[in-house]
């Protein structure tokens, strides 16, 4: 019970040391009211769409039973889904897969020397800023504005892999500059004293700091990539997302509710593993 006491008032003496910023509260709260208020009136035009309504409901329903059938009279599921051919679901996501890889495996591979270009303990400010300014305007655009760019050059899952590639160096980059700026100069300089070369120094001090947080960004982007790819199909740009809104369009609906059972879980069972990988790699448990 005196435990229990003695750590109530340490705990309480400590909120009792807390600065009271009320005002300073009281300014943010206000900022965030005037602002939401002031976004709230820029939308002045709220008109449901019925067909788009329409549209959904029909989604939903036939994503528990799809039971369209072909132009042939071949039912969907069997056409589209349990099958191995090229139109298929399962073709359509591995292809998917396979755009969201190639483009994080170029984009990670780009993104290493423009991350250390741009990082300040590796070539001082005046240069690094060339390399951040880079980086900032790959970010501006997004994935779409990049993959119709790329369409003009190539079709199809091609200008779907330079799409996500480019896009992947914006977010890369960043991240690996924060690891390369927090890299322990104290091991660098202890090599330095053993005479160490510059590529030993590279080799000894500076990959193995780096390749944990690489590795877990690489597989986050992954992640992310996929979940991309899936919706290139917007612009043309491969994958399943060019059949789903195909689909869509047509308004067959079966289609697009079996395009989302290969989506769906895939994502699932991506996301679930990239965690598991990346927290193994950073923390080994």
């Amino acid at each position: 019970m005196k435990k229990n006491m003695k750590a109530t008032a340490i705990v309480n003496e400590t909120l009792s040391r807390e600065p009271n910023h009320v005002l300073i509260k009281v300014i943010v709260v206000s900022i965030l009211v005037a602002l939401s208020y002031w976004s709230i009136s820029s939308i002045t035009d709220v008109n449901f769409n019925e067909n788009g309504v329409r549209v959904a409901r029909n989604v939903i329903r036939y994503f528990f039973w799809p039971d369209g059938t072909t132009d042939q009279g071949e039912p969907i599921v069997l056409f589209f889904f349990l099958t191995l051919e090229s139109h298929g679901v399962p073709y359509l996501m591995y292809e998917t897969i396979m755009i969201a890889f190639l483009g994080t495996l170029f984009g990670a591979v780009l993104a290493v020397p423009i991350a250390f270009l741009a990082s300040k303990n590796i070539t001082g400010t005046y240069v690094s800023g060339f390399g951040i300014t880079l980086i900032t305007l790959i970010r501006t655009m997004p994935v779409f504005v990049w993959a119709m760019f790329f369409l003009t050059i190539a079709s199809g899952a091609f200008a779907g892999v330079l799409a996500i590639s480019v896009t992947s160096i914006g977010m890369i980059s960043k991240l690996f500059i924060e690891a390369i700026e927090d890299i322990d100069k104290g091991i660098l300089e202890a090599l330095d004293s053993t005479g160490a070369t510059t590529l030993q120094k590279i080799r000894y001090g500076i990959i193995p700091q780096l390749t944990a947080n690489f590795l877990s960004t690489i597989i986050y982007r992954f992640e992310i990539n996929v979940k991309n790819a899936t919706i290139l199909g917007l612009v043309g740009a491969g994958g399943i997302g060019t059949t789903m809104m195909g689909a869509i369009g047509s308004f067959n609906f079966s289609l697009v509710a079996v395009c989302l059972w290969g989506i769906i879980p895939v994502v699932f069972v991506i996301e679930f593993f990239s965690t598991k990988i990346r927290t193994k790699i950073t923390t080994g448990e």
